[in-house]
């Protein structure tokens, strides 16, 4: 059966759908279902908060009897191994659907492929690449995990007027409005883990949650790039680290500290003080040299985070665009300017590095959001 406009339609409201649970799926991809009979949907789902029950089968249950017959959209591939579930492909068996159109081939070895066979084993039409671009742009994250073994990686940048990003000495220096801060808020919400380097946190203090009404529970990990576990016991990271998970990433041996752009050395039994204190407060501290992203990714792929966005300050943006680790930009420009002490930023609009295409401009209030991505 060829692809309608109809499945198109369809296939777009479950990728829309997929976006509701982006970072608050654990190690399974937020997927979106629909079951359709008779042009009407009579079923519909997202992957459960903490990964499972998986689109699928929930979209399946609320259903019921209907999906007999009906045509299910879904964004990924289903499951066709027993895990702590029951494949989504039997289910789908099981319930009777006819046709099963699918944006996005599962990646995982454990699937691949599998899936469609074996609904079409069963006698179930299967149409596959459905809106594919758009379906592997919202299921991002878990393809890179899969593919690249490490997080799919976002850098945030927001520049003032004369192409600075703060001030020396001046902590947290606002630079875009309340509406562009809405929407970082909102990018929060969605990315499972978020990172700044040691200078960062020291300087701004920031907290790094997500504080928009409603959204509160869906802060990310945050984490934050610290050689010589410098990151005060007063700070609002520490204070909050019971809280909202804090991981510092500390350097593997003290004496690589000076060689890596680190602070001076401490001796063992002071980095032995500090980290007892820093993990007394709640912090877990995990010893993987800081200033080699390539290292540092594959371990937080390993803890099942699948988006990384990276938000400050100069030297870790820098660090992450040299070693080729940036998979997103996100360049805010705005109207103010910062003048004298400014710290200028690794990166703007006409130094953009190869590889990326730009794919949209937003303006919020009169902040202008440059977004910039290269291919999965």
């Amino acid at each position: 059966m060829s692809i309608t406009p109809h499945d198109e339609r369809f296939m777009a409201a479950a990728i829309r759908l997929s976006r509701w649970h982006l970072g608050r799926t654990a190690t399974n991809p937020s997927v979106g279902c629909l079951i359709v009979k008779d042009g009407v949907i009579v079923g519909r789902a997202v992957t459960a908060l903490s990964g499972r029950p998986h689109a699928e089968t929930q979209a399946l249950a609320e259903a019921g009897a209907i999906a007999r017959g009906a045509t299910a959209y879904v964004t990924l591939e289903p499951c066709s191994h027993h895990g702590k579930t029951p494949p989504c492909a039997e289910a789908l068996i099981a319930y009777g659907v006819a046709r099963v159109v699918i944006s996005v081939t599962d990646p995982d070895p454990r699937v691949s492929g599998r899936g469609i066979a074996m609904l079409r084993e069963a006698g179930i039409e299967v149409d596959a690449g459905v809106l594919e671009a758009e379906g592997r742009h919202s299921l991002a994250a878990y393809l890179t995990r899969q593919t690249k073994n490490r997080p799919y990686v976002t850098l945030k940048l927001a520049v003032s007027a004369d192409g600075m990003i703060g001030r020396e000495g001046a902590g947290q220096v606002a630079i875009t409005g309340p509406e562009a801060r809405v929407q970082v808020q909102a990018l929060r919400a969605e990315t499972d883990a978020i990172l700044v380097g040691i200078g960062t946190a020291i300087a701004d203090d920031p907290l790094l949650t997500v504080r928009s009404p409603g959204l509160e529970s869906q802060s990310p990990i945050r984490i934050v790039l610290d050689p010589s576990l410098a990151l005060p016991l007063t700070s609002k990271l520490v204070a909050t680290a019971r809280e909202v998970p804090v991981i510092v990433v500390a350097s593997e041996e003290a004496s690589l500290l000076e060689a890596e752009g680190g602070n001076t050395p401490a001796d063992a039994a002071d980095m032995d003080s500090r980290r007892a204190a820093i993990e007394a407060a709640g912090v877990e501290v995990v010893h993987c040299n800081p200033y080699h992203p390539e290292v540092l990714l594959p371990a937080l792929a390993t803890r099942g985070i699948s988006s990384l966005l990276v938000e400050g300050g100069a030297k870790t943006a820098r660090l992450f665009l040299e070693a080729g680790l940036v998979d997103r930009i996100q360049l805010y420009q705005a109207p103010v300017v910062i003048g004298e002490g400014g710290i200028e930023s690794p990166l703007d609009a006409t130094d953009i590095p190869s590889g990326f295409a730009h794919t949209g401009t937003l303006m919020f209030g009169e902040d202008r959001l440059d977004e910039y991505e290269r291919g999965l």
